[in-house]
């Protein structure tokens, strides 16, 4: 796998998208309220489906989580439950279930809210394997989903950046240092858009420095 660009992450809709995973061109992103099974071959996350408001329960999910665990060892991260634009409420909701995840031998993903750069909890950084960059649109992008990601960077943790849906915001995932982003941007037409994936994460690749 060659991570000298974020990988970009995208439901497994189509024959070539899948293709295109096996590759390791693409990372398939699964979620419960979709039910889309593993590609074979390849890297995939999970998603909780709360930002489209269809979360099924903390047991119907780690139930779900639970099925997809044979297939761990291609795992990038599995997320909490969050609540969009609210760190605490996120909190209350992540802070039992990342053990959890953990405990199926997936990766544990946070989700990154509003005021989660105000919290100084002993525990939390510890907490989790992954920090999932969400939030409000203009927080995400500001100073403070910077600066944590460049904390979760220190913590030895990977980063992921969330509605990543043009190659100015993949950018910016990889000026974060995200491993990995995600978007809507394939799912309006995964075929036809998937070149323009290719040309972005391209673009990235050759702006790197020879030395």
């Amino acid at each position: 796998m060659d991570w000298s660009a974020p990988l970009y992450l995208s439901p497994p809709s189509t024959a070539s998208i899948r293709a295109a995973m096996r590759r390791g061109e693409l990372g398939a992103l699964l979620s419960p309220a979709a039910g889309n099974p593993v590609p074979d071959d390849a890297l995939w996350a999970a998603d909780n489906s709360a930002y489209t408001g269809r979360y099924p329960g903390d047991s119907r999910y780690l139930g779900w989580l639970e099925s997809l665990a044979t297939q761990a060892d291609r795992c990038l991260w599995a997320t909490a439950p969050d609540v969009v634009g609210h760190h605490l409420a996120t909190w209350a909701l992540s802070r039992d279930l990342l053990p959890r995840i953990r405990d199926l031998g997936l990766p544990a993903a946070y989700v990154a809210q509003d005021g989660m750069e105000h919290d100084h909890s002993s525990d939390l950084w510890e907490a989790f394997d992954v920090l999932f960059i969400g939030g409000s649109t203009g927080w995400k992008l500001g100073p403070a989903a910077a600066e944590l990601a460049r904390v979760a960077v220190d913590h030895g943790l990977a980063v992921h950046l969330g509605r990543v849906n043009s190659l100015t915001r993949l950018r910016y995932a990889d000026h974060l240092g995200a491993s990995t982003a995600d978007g809507t941007y394939l799912t309006y037409g995964p075929d036809k858009l998937l070149p323009t994936v290719r040309r972005w994460v391209h673009d990235l690749r050759s702006q790197r420095p020879l030395f």
